[in-house]
């Protein structure tokens, strides 16, 4: 995921990089580009351009700003927009009417009260403002050391400066309530400016660290999940995974957003099975759902007094042994079902693995050839052979 500033003019092999961490000018580098699909139609005669945009800015923060000086604005332009205290810069990310639809997805009111943009960032603004971006990672270093000084359970995952670098966000994990009385006097003391201190979750934090998941790709947090659903290990038993929460956890240290990609599906699926608590009376005895497997449509029951010994059974089977029993009559036992769809599983299996053997690719060892004719011990020339003494 990079622009074509950050993947273009390397030296000894290493990209050069806009160094703009996320928030590079070309709206490129991130996954909060927009496509303006109307960027290309003209407006019906009469109809005046939607006069709120969309601003984008570190860390993922979007926020609308009207534009009460009707200046010509599009997407990438830089902006000084209005911020308690002071101004902030910020970067257009979307601009038209497509902003409009953006307000009403995340019910903001357009008719309503909104801070405005003041003008397009002059060059002196924004050599404000990278200077601000630049000590950043200074202040984010000092901030930590202070926060392990007064021994406070939490953790400052990113420090933000405003455009204009009269305040400083710091953005922190906590699994409890953190008492940061303290550490916002030792801020203040040691920054000089205003602090404003906000707490993110643990999946907001891996989505701004970024990184790899175990599924070899880039984590879809950091490059194109915007909404975190909670997810619960209901998700994961639904699906029949085991729960091990080693393997069910990311780098977040909470569940994987993906447990809930493939969820709905398999509970369409599992609409048409029967519960997981049915229980199948026969003359035998009473036979209870061990396992289930979703995309073959087989289900696993095993008698109480003898849950070691499991028997396969279909769906159908099983709905139609239910039926029996709903009628207040037992099927003589389990194993007649079993037996059938047991040998409709052997006709149909196929075993991959064994068709070649695991050693095929080793080099074969040579046998010695019987029938090679042995070589004959070498004779010495009686003519030229050392005369005894």
């Amino acid at each position: 995921m990079a622009c074509t500033n950050c993947s273009t003019g390397t030296t000894d092999g290493v990209p050069k990089g806009c160094n703009n961490n996320g928030s590079c000018g070309t709206g490129s580098c991130n996954k909060l580009t927009v496509f303006d699909w109307l960027a290309n139609m003209s407006l019906p005669s009469g109809q005046e351009p939607f006069d709120c945009v969309e601003v984008r800015f570190k860390n993922g923060r979007k926020e609308f700003f009207r534009n009460t000086e009707k200046l010509s604005l599009s997407i990438g332009d830089i902006v000084a927009t209005e911020a308690s205290p002071g101004h902030d810069v910020g970067i257009i990310s979307l601009a038209g009417e497509l902003v409009k639809i953006q307000m009403k997805k995340k019910a903001v009111d357009h008719l309503g009260e909104l801070p405005k943009v003041y003008r397009k960032a002059s060059q002196k603004d924004i050599d404000i403002w990278s200077t601000a971006r630049n000590k950043e990672e200074t202040i984010k270093v000092k901030a930590r050391e202070i926060a392990i000084a007064l021994k406070l359970e939490m953790k400052i995952s990113d420090v933000e400066v405003q455009g204009d670098n009269s305040k400083v966000t710091f953005y922190y994990t906590a699994n409890e309530r953190v008492d940061f009385r303290q550490l916002i006097k030792d801020f203040a003391r040691e920054f000089s400016t205003r602090i404003e201190m906000k707490q993110v979750g643990f999946r907001q934090e891996a989505a701004r660290l970024g990184g790899i998941g175990s599924c070899g790709r880039e984590l879809c947090c950091s490059t194109w999940l915007t909404d975190f659903r909670s997810v619960n290990t209901a998700a994961a038993r639904y699906q029949q995974l085991s729960l091990n929460p080693q393997k069910l956890a990311g780098q977040c240290g909470k569940l994987k957003c993906c447990l809930n990609y493939e969820l709905d599906t398999y509970l369409d699926a599992l609409k048409d099975f029967p519960s997981m608590d049915t229980k199948l009376h026969t003359d035998k005895g009473t036979a209870v759902c061990q396992k289930v497997d979703i995309f073959k449509e087989l289900m696993w029951f095993s008698y109480e007094n003898q849950s070691a010994l499991w028997h396969v059974l279909t769906v159908s089977q099983v709905k139609e042994i239910l039926a029996e029993n709903k009628q207040s009559r037992k099927i003589a036992a389990i194993e007649d079902y079993a037996v059938e769809i047991t040998k409709e599983i052997e006709k149909n299996f196929q075993n991959a693995v064994g068709q070649d053997s695991l050693t095929r690719f080793d080099k074969p060892k040579g046998k010695p050839n019987k029938n090679k004719k042995r070589r004959k011990p070498a004779t010495i020339n009686k003519k030229n052979a050392p005369k005894k003494e």
